[in-house]
């Protein structure tokens, strides 16, 4: 099965995602924009909610965001039962978000890393695998 991902974010991440999703389709990965399609300013949630709602659904099977912070989206994220979403600056945090927590989807702050730290950043997560056993009984732990 090839991995679907989804992404989107802000206007703060307008710049990255565009980078970021024309990486993924030279990539051959099949992908799906949740905005935002302008760098005009917009809401973060109007972007996080399809995103993860998408994912739950079982459309997609992960998904990146991306806003100034990366907190937005990933507050936002979270508020969803089905989602695992984590905060990532760099690539060791990335590959510890899906080995350790299952992240279903990577949250990147779009002002205080590069495009091509990012890229970085969505390239390990994406290879990165879960590794089960006492991480699983913590990840089962988490839903409310």
């Amino acid at each position: 099965m090839d991995l679907r991902i989804a992404i989107g974010g802000d206007h703060a991440g307008f710049d990255h995602k565009k980078y970021i999703l024309r990486w993924l389709q030279e990539q051959n990965y099949a992908t799906a924009d949740f905005g935002a399609y302008t760098p005009e300013s917009m809401d973060y949630p109007d972007a996080a909610h399809p995103l993860a709602a998408a994912i739950e659904e079982g459309k997609h099977d992960v998904g990146i965001l991306i806003c100034g912070s990366g907190n937005g989206v990933c507050m936002t994220a979270n508020k969803h039962q089905g989602i695992r979403a984590g905060l990532v600056w760099n690539t060791e945090v990335a590959e510890l978000i899906k080995m350790h927590n299952n992240a279903n989807v990577i949250c990147l702050p779009a002002r205080f890393i590069s495009e091509e730290l990012a890229v970085d950043c969505v390239k390990t997560f994406l290879k990165t695998e879960f590794e089960g056993g006492r991480h699983q009984r913590r990840v089962d732990k988490m839903s409310c």
